[in-house]
């Protein structure tokens, strides 16, 4: 009888699908804090507090753009400072059941003011300690959605049908106050 070897190694499927990174995801869960995830997508972004626990992670706090509606948000909900206003509602959710966590942004590419440390500044703001590299937040003025706005101006042709790009730094400013209320 001939006797088959296996001749390669399956990765985990997450892998595969290039969805997670274990070593990355490992390190995070040996530090013993609780995760900040942040997660976006083109048109949303969404921002957990997650614990590990030995029969799977735990979700403390989650909160989503999609929920800025509720305290008045009429702008689009995959910009910059709906990340911002996402991540200081996650942050003010959390406020009693988390003092300190670590950024897990899984396999997303890191960039310099990109919408994830964008939602980072809002938990920070919040009052949740995380430690990070005060170069990568971006700009209080592009934060406010000026760069929204500037943008608006010089553009040919105005592509805006939902809400009034020149608006959006009041939208903001409301919102804010609102969301801090709540805490």
């Amino acid at each position: 009888m001939a006797k088959v070897t296996k001749r390669y190694k399956l990765p985990h499927r997450r892998r595969a699908e290039k969805k997670t990174d274990y070593r990355r995801r490992l390190a995070l869960v040996k530090s013993g804090k609780t995760r900040l995830v942040i997660r976006r997508t083109s048109s949303h972004i969404r921002v957990q507090f997650v614990s590990y626990v030995p029969e799977g992670d735990k979700t403390l706090v989650t909160a989503t753009s999609q929920e800025l509606a509720k305290y008045g948000w009429t702008s689009g909900t995959g910009n910059l400072p709906a990340a911002y206003l996402t991540g200081l509602l996650a942050g003010t959710k959390a406020k009693g059941k988390v003092g300190e966590a670590v950024l897990d942004i899984g396999v997303q590419v890191s960039t310099k003011g990109s919408r994830i440390y964008a939602a980072l500044k809002g938990v920070m703001d919040a009052g949740v300690s995380v430690p990070h590299d005060p170069e990568i937040i971006p700009k209080d003025d592009r934060i406010k959605g000026g760069h929204i706005a500037n943008w608006s101006a010089k553009a040919a042709k105005p592509s805006f049908s939902k809400y009034d790009p020149k608006e959006i730094s009041k939208n903001f400013e409301e919102t804010k106050a609102k969301i801090m209320k709540v805490s």
